[in-house]
C-alpha cells in the first residue's frame, strides 16, 4: 500500500514518515499532498501561543486530555527551539506530554523552528494538512515562546489561544500590539501567583478597545492542577460555534490559503534567485558594484528580476 493510502487509512507511521519528508523538502511528499489535498479540511486547528515560560505545553496537555474524554482523535505539533548542533528540535515541550505519547489516538510531533521567525516552523502548514488527512478531529499547534511580533500562528489556526502569566513586566505589556491582538481566547496561566487577577484585568481593559463582534474571553487557569481547563475548553468551543455560524471560519481559511500561496511563491522565487549554479555570480558582482557605489541596490534588484524571467 502506498504512503497516501496508508495515511488516509489512519496509519500513524505513514503520517510521521510524510512529515519527515516535508521537513526535508522531498518533492515526493508534495506530490502526495497534491494528489489527496481535496480530502483535507476536516480538522479544527487550535493555536496555543504566548511568551516563553507561560506553561503552553502543560496547558496543551490538559486540553488534549479533556478532549480525549470525548473520544476525539488529536494531533499535536509542538514547535521547539532548534538545536544549534543538529538543527533538530530540542524536544523540550514533549517532556510535559509523556502521558499522551502512550495514547494511540494522539499524534505528537516536535518540529524545530530552524531559524524561521514567527513562532512556527517552515513546514508547519504542511504538517497540519498531513494530520488532517490522517484523520484528526483537532490539531493543536504549540508555538515557540513568542515575542511581540511573532504572529504567524494566526495564519494557520481557526482559534488562537493566547497564554499569559502574571509578572512578565510593566502594565504596558497588556496593551502592546502584535501578539495581544491575535488572541481569540486568553488564558492567564499560573493563576495561583500574585498578580494573576491584575493581569486578567489589564487584558480585559485592553479588550475594551476591541469593537469586533467577538469579545475574547479571559480565563484564569492553573494548568498544572487542571483548574480552569474545562472552562477554557468551553470558551474555545464557543468560539468555534461563533466563527462557523457567522461564516468567519470560511473567511479565515480563505485568507490563510492566500497567505500560504504567497509564502510558497516567495520561497520558490528565493530558491531560484539563490540557485548557486547561475545566480550567485550575478549577485556577487552586483553586491560589489553596490558596495563601491558604482550601482544602486534598486537597479540591482531590477537586474536580478530581469535575470529571473529566463527561469520563470
Amino acid at each position: 500500500m502506498e504512503l497516501a493510502e496508508r495515511l488516509l487509512s489512519g496509519d500513524k507511521r505513514a503520517a510521521a514518515r510524510l512529515i519527515t519528508l516535508v521537513e526535508n523538502k522531498d518533492p515526493k511528499a508534495f506530490e502526495i499532498l497534491k494528489k489527496i489535498y481535496h480530502k483535507s479540511g476536516n480538522a479544527y486547528v487550535i493555536g496555543i501561543t504566548g511568551p516563553p515560560g507561560a506553561g503552553k505545553s502543560t496547558l496543551t496537555d490538559k486540553l488534549v486530555k479533556a478532549l480525549r474524554k470525548k473520544d476525539k482523535k488529536i494531533g499535536i505539533i509542538a514547535v521547539d527551539p532548534t538545536s544549534p548542533f543538529t538543527g533538530g528540535s530540542i524536544l523540550g515541550d514533549r517532556v510535559r506530554m509523556t502521558d499522551l505519547a502512550l495514547d494511540r489516538s494522539v499524534f505528537i510531533r516536535s518540529m524545530g523552528a530552524r531559524g524561521h521567525l514567527g513562532g512556527l516552523s517552515e513546514s508547519t502548514q504542511a504538517a497540519v494538512k498531513i494530520l488532517d488527512l490522517y484523520g484528526c478531529d483537532y490539531i493543536f499547534i504549540e508555538t515557540v515562546g513568542v515575542g511581540q511580533s511573532e504572529v504567524d500562528i494566526v495564519k494557520t489556526c481557526d482559534t488562537t489561544v493566547m497564554v499569559m502569566v502574571p509578572g512578565l513586566g510593566d502594565d504596558i505589556q497588556a496593551i502592546k500590539a502584535g501578539i495581544m491582538e491575535i488572541g481569540d481566547v486568553f488564558a492567564v496561566n499560573k493563576a495561583d501567583r500574585d498578580g494573576a487577577k491584575r493581569t486578567a484585568r489589564e487584558i480585559n481593559m485592553m479588550l475594551d478597545f476591541n469593537k469586533a463582534d467577538w469579545r475574547p474571553p479571559v480565563e484564569l487557569v492553573i494548568a498544572v492542577d487542571n483548574k480552569g481547563v474545562a472552562e477554557l475548553l468551553e470558551h474555545i468551543e464557543k468560539h468555534r460555534v461563533y466563527i462557523e455560524d457567522t461564516g468567519e471560519k470560511e473567511k479565515r481559511r480563505i485568507q490563510n490559503c492566500k497567505t500560504e500561496i504567497v509564502d510558497l511563491v516567495q520561497q520558490r522565487l528565493m530558491n531560484i534567485m539563490l540557485d548557486k549554479s547561475n545566480k550567485e555570480e550575478l549577485i556577487n558582482e552586483l553586491s560589489s558594484k553596490v558596495a563601491s557605489r558604482k550601482a544602486d541596490p534598486y537597479s540591482a534588484c531590477e537586474l536580478v528580476f530581469e535575470n529571473l524571467k529566463v527561469d520563470l
